[in-house]
């Protein structure tokens, strides 16, 4: 009874042993093949069966996947920055040279078409060259001189041409910015030269203003003072009448004979 006792024990020891061994070999396994996934946050993943692209887009998280036949692409579907600089001649023949910065988005639910058609280093590949010939049209569109005064125009059109260019490879344009307009040195200092002569112009033209200014205010003067001496000239006359005739009086009140009357005599 002993021996049948300690067969049984050793038996079901045995069968243990390989059940263990059996569960480790499947965990090993797993670790081993990867059936499961890990996507990061703001990325969804591209599912590829033996190297072809399928339908099949993977969200944020855990995900299953069939090990060996499907691997699994990470996308950034965040928004992203993109910056490039294009030399470009504007309509009035300047070389300008100017630097784009672009925010921009893949949409998630065609990450896997982006994949397909374009690779994982789509901005090398589309984003870039597309910076570079927006701008360049753009640019041929405008003078120099425009370029800087109407830029907020020149970044808005740059926005709505990028937009339709990537649009049909699913990237979003969310924001340009343009960073920067370099011109020709020759080109720098006729804007130098410019500015300057406005400048001047500007103050001779406050000079001119001031010396009007200030010739009305002696003219508005002078009338005013030939205004008030004409008033005390006419006060002034009768006055001087009467006194010249005082001068001329002899002290005696004048006789006056009337035929029709008596002689009145007043001394």
């Amino acid at each position: 009874m002993a021996n049948l006792k300690e067969m049984v024990q050793s038996s079901e020891g045995g069968s243990l042993l390989k059940k263990g061994a059996i569960i480790g070999g499947i965990v090993i396994l797993a670790l081993i093949l990867k059936p499961f996934t890990l996507i990061s946050a703001g990325h969804r993943g591209v599912v590829t069966n033996l190297g072809a692209v399928s339908d099949r887009v993977l969200g944020e998280g855990f995900n299953f996947k069939v090990p060996i036949y499907q691997t699994v692409v990470e996308m950034n579907v965040q928004v992203q920055k993109a910056k490039a600089t294009a030399q470009a001649a504007s309509r009035d023949l300047q070389t300008v040279e100017t630097t784009i910065a672009v925010n921009y988005h893949i949409d998630p639910a065609h990450v896997n078409h982006l994949y397909q058609n374009v690779g994982a280093d789509y901005e090398a590949t589309v984003i870039d060259p597309a910076i570079l010939e927006t701008v360049k049209a753009v640019t041929a569109n405008y003078t120099a001189e425009q370029l800087i005064t109407n830029r907020q125009n020149v970044s808005l059109e740059i926005q709505k041409n990028l937009a339709d260019r990537l649009k049909p490879f699913f990237l979003f344009v969310d924001a340009i910015s343009v960073e920067n307009f370099n011109f020709s040195e020759k080109f720098n200092e006729a804007i130098e030269s410019k500015q300057q002569a406005e400048q001047m112009a500007l103050k001779a033209q406050r000079d001119l203003e001031r010396i009007r200014t200030e010739a009305e205010q002696q003219i508005t003067t002078a009338r005013a003072q030939a205004e008030a001496y004409r008033l005390q000239t006419q006060t002034l006359t009768p006055l001087m009448r009467d006194m010249e005739w005082i001068k001329k009086w002899d002290g005696k009140l004048p006789n006056y004979y009337g035929s029709a009357n008596p002689l009145l005599s007043i001394h």
